[in-house]
Formats: C-alpha cells, structure tokens, sequence
C-alpha cells in the first residue's frame, strides 16, 4: 500500500468522525476525477460541475456508513453512478415539458456561430466524446483529466497514484487509440502533449 492510500484511509477514518477539513481533503484528491467521468457522460461541463456537487454532498451525509476505509473510491464511485441514474431520471421528466419552450428560447437568444458550424462542432465533440467512452478506464480517465478538465501531470499522478512516466505512457497510448479509432493520420501529427 503507498503513502496515497494510506493518507486516503487517514481522511476517510477523520471525515466519518465528522471532521470536515478531513472530508475537504478528500473532495481536493477526488473532485477532478468525478468532474471527469460526469463530462465524459454529459458533454456539458456545468451540468458535470452539478453532479459532482451532488455527489459530494451525498459522500458526507453517509461518510458514517462506509465501513472499510480502504473502499473508499469504489464507495464513492458508487454513490456517483447513482447521482447519474436519478440525473437522467430528472432530465427525462423535465423534457417532457421543457421541450417547446427550449425552441422558443432558441430562437429568441442565438448569439452562436452560424447553424452549419455549430451542428459541425457539436458533431465533432459528441464523435470524439463517444469514442473516449469506448476506451479501457485507464485511457478514458488520463485523457478525459488531463485534456477535457485540464488538470496538470502532477494532479493526475496523484489523484490515479501513477508514476509521471506511466501517466506519459498512458496519455500517449490512449491518444493513439482515439486516433486510430476516429480514422486520424499518425503519420507526423502529434497531439500537442506538453511538459507541465
């Protein structure tokens, strides 16, 4: 076991004595994560920040329940997932009666690019989004945390507890495969991975 987990555990066992600056801990080392997995699922960054919100507040109210300190992400994954199924439970009843006042508002507030290259961007982002969902979780996570929320190599490393050489590995191997799998030549173009 490393220093992570072991520090991990430390906060679990603080935060389910009621500790909240144990608990913030923990939101620090998991909420790009969450952030992450909400995008890859949603494609709308608001909406991803919404549901880690709601996922964290649901991880305080039943910190006492988790028993084993160590299944704390499998915990917390699961809690998530959950916070997901009701979201789109949500959705679905709200569009049932949203759906003729969104084209309304559509129509009324339209500063975007003209309606070709927004139908084209969207295609785009919804194409790359499907195949990053298609991917072995170790690809899926390092792209989605380090190209979609942003995060740096040092983040990453941390909150996935990988060396910054098995990081590099990854994020390269993963970008092959989204390559290959969106029919992009490899020949010469690289994806721009810089060294932060």
């Amino acid at each position: 076991m490393n220093d992570t987990s072991n520090g991990e555990e430390m906060w679990v066992i603080r935060s389910r004595a009621g500790d909240r600056a144990a608990f913030e801990q923990l939101v620090r080392n998991t909420a790009r994560g969450l952030f992450a997995r909400f995008y890859v699922q949603t494609a709308d960054a608001h909406r991803a920040e919404d549901l880690v919100q709601e996922t964290l507040l649901r991880a305080w109210k039943r910190i006492e329940s988790l028993d084993d300190p160590k299944m704390f992400r499998g915990w917390l994954n699961s809690i998530a997932q959950g916070v997901l199924i009701d979201s789109a439970k949500r959705d679905s009843r709200k569009k049932r009666g949203l759906s003729s006042k969104r084209a309304e508002l559509q129509t009324l507030t339209d500063d975007s690019p003209g309606p070709g290259r927004s139908l084209e961007l969207d295609e785009q982002r919804n194409e790359v989004l499907n195949v990053l969902k298609t991917l072995p979780n170790e690809y899926r996570d390092v792209l989605t945390l380090r190209y979609l929320s942003g995060a740096d190599y040092a983040t990453i490393s941390k909150q996935l507890a990988i060396s910054n050489g098995s990081l590099r590995g990854l994020l390269h191997r993963g970008m092959k495969l989204m390559r290959e799998q969106l029919g992009i030549a490899t020949d010469g173009a690289q994806m721009n991975t810089d060294k932060s």
